[in-house]
């Protein structure tokens, strides 16, 4: 049953939820049949976009990720897509079953990842003042359902200077609700101005709350792309980018495409990355975000599980 408006602290959240993944624990993953412990800062949690294709062709219900991040994958944290639920954002019934079964299976949500919520960086007040009003129920499932975070973007039209003004003036508008009920705001790097390092980070240094900071993404340092969406005309260095989000980061992305013969990353040194992480004094979930067309989902899933273990111990 659906109700007009989702007001989910009537729920009760009850004390044994977890209120985030946790951190700095060791590792744990099953691999080929055999347990491997990796005695490292940082543990996996399993992004939804990673199954995208599978759950807009229905092939898969979002209601059942926490189960199958659990059994088909060993992962116990998961990172969830707004997109997916934007039919029962307001069911009262369907996040108490979705936190029940979370429950059940020791899986915790570690962030929301929102879009189609509106510019935050709109260079119209009252545009931007809807954009963050638009993102107040999705910080209410957040604390509901134990989450840390959730991850918005900064975006707009203008020039870079007119966006971060205006971007700024959205996130501080938005992160004192998220302070409020102890969500935290994160910005990724994502297109446009927002894959430019230097500009986000200044973006989120002037925004100056410790509940604003940053999900930095292996992969997505595309500043302008081409018509056909695919080809980058601009690009931003993204072992310098990660570096420069790092010291704000509440999360970090393991973005993955395709993979060589030795299992690798074609496009990203994971090594080279998480070394730069782990420098930063990050401890926490790294979360797996395949996009290769090359492997299916599920074994692109598993290509990047097993690298992120490879560079963990490597660490």
């Amino acid at each position: 049953m659906k109700e007009a408006g989702l007001t989910l602290g009537a729920i009760s959240m009850g004390s044994s939820f977890i209120m985030s993944c946790g951190t700095g624990s060791p590792a744990t993953s099953v691999v080929a049949d055999a347990v491997v412990v990796a005695n490292t800062d940082f543990e996996i949690s399993l992004a939804q976009w990673s199954l995208h294709k599978a759950f807009f062709a229905k092939e898969l219900d979002p209601a059942n990720f926490p189960r199958i991040a659990k059994e088909q994958f060993g992962i116990n944290c998961i990172e969830l897509v707004n997109q997916f639920y934007r039919d029962v954002v307001n069911d009262q019934e369907y996040w108490l079953a979705f936190k029940n079964q979370c429950d059940e299976l020791d899986v915790q949500v570690g962030l929301i990842m929102c879009d189609g919520l509106g510019h935050l960086g709109d260079a119209d007040e009252m545009a931007r003042a809807q954009t963050v009003q638009n993102h107040h129920t999705w910080v209410d499932i957040a604390k509901y359902l134990g989450a840390h975070s959730i991850r918005v973007n900064a975006a707009g039209a203008g020039s870079s200077e007119e966006v971060s003004a205006h971007a700024i003036a959205g996130l501080t508008e938005l992160t004192a609700y998220g302070a409020s009920k102890e969500i935290n705001i994160i910005v990724e790097n994502h297109g446009g101005y927002s894959s430019n390092g230097k500009w986000l980070a200044n973006v989120i240094q002037s925004v100056d709350s410790p509940y604003c900071g940053t999900l930095p993404d292996f992969g997505n340092f595309c500043i302008e792309r081409a018509e056909n969406g695919r080809d980058c005309l601009e690009a931003y260095d993204r072992y310098m980018g990660i570096e420069e989000l790092m010291p704000f980061a509440k999360g970090v992305s393991a973005k993955a495409n395709e993979f060589d013969a030795e299992g690798n990353d074609t496009q990203s040194d994971f090594l080279k990355i998480m070394t730069i992480v782990k420098k930063a004094g990050f401890k926490g979930h790294v979360g797996i975000e395949y996009e290769g067309e090359t492997l299916s989902e599920p074994e692109g899933i598993v290509a990047t599980k097993k690298l992120l273990e490879k560079t963990f111990l490597a660490l």
